[in-house]
């Protein structure tokens, strides 16, 4: 990175802190598409296995302790989740069903797999999706799976990989370093990952600067 692109990054991140600092409010919650919020603002959109740390993400993303809850069962959550952010409104947040749910029902698969596919080939406000990936497993074939899903949908993603505070450092260097190369295999995906800790605050406030390019994009 050239020192000019290492000062836009920093003057991003200091004013997506500012913003997320301000409003951040929960919209709704869409258990179908035509329950979806009017396309007037672009959106980025989370999504990640079940336990992948999705919620914990966007807690610390927003400066929120619980702006998004936490589900006690793994998939129980089949609703896209709108949040605004700014004041006035300058984009969402969208909080996606987390996939990859071993003990589902099939019909609830199916459901989940016909809401996100749809939304994510017809949602023209969406900017960018955020896929959440475990850093002490890396990638798993129903991460690939949503890969996938998303490159055909020609849908741009960035990698995000969660939890990074709970790997040793040899350890979470190999996992990211194989993870980014299977994502450079993929056409929608952004080329570099993003290394975060909720617990810890790590790679947050490069996280939201990337939010804000996206957004702006």
């Amino acid at each position: 990175m050239t020192p000019e692109e290492e000062q836009r990054q920093a003057e991003l991140a200091e004013e997506a802190g500012r913003l997320f600092s301000g409003r951040v409010e929960f919209l709704l919650s869409a258990p179908q598409l035509k329950f979806l919020p009017e396309p007037d603002y672009p959106e980025i959109a989370f999504c990640g296995r079940s336990n992948v740390g999705k919620s914990s993400l966007l807690n610390a993303v927003t400066g929120r302790r619980s702006i998004a809850r936490a589900s006690v069962t793994p998939g129980r959550t089949q609703e896209l989740n709108f949040f605004e952010v700014g004041d006035p409104t300058q984009f969402r947040l969208v909080d996606m069903p987390g996939y990859g749910f071993a003990k589902a029902p099939l019909k609830v698969v199916e459901k989940w797999r016909g809401l996100v596919r749809t939304f994510l080939r017809g949602r023209a406000p969406l900017k960018r999706t955020m896929v959440l990936v475990d850093s002490r497993h890396g990638l798993k074939d129903s991460d690939r799976e949503m890969m996938t899903m998303l490159d055909e949908a020609a849908v741009g993603y960035r990698v995000v990989l969660t939890k990074a505070d709970k790997v040793k450092a040899s350890e979470l260097a190999a996992v990211a370093a194989g993870v980014e190369a299977e994502a450079r295999k993929h056409v929608a995906a952004f080329p570099d990952i993003h290394l975060t800790s909720a617990e810890k605050g790590m790679g947050i406030d490069a996280l939201r600067a990337a939010i804000l390019a996206d957004v702006r994009a």
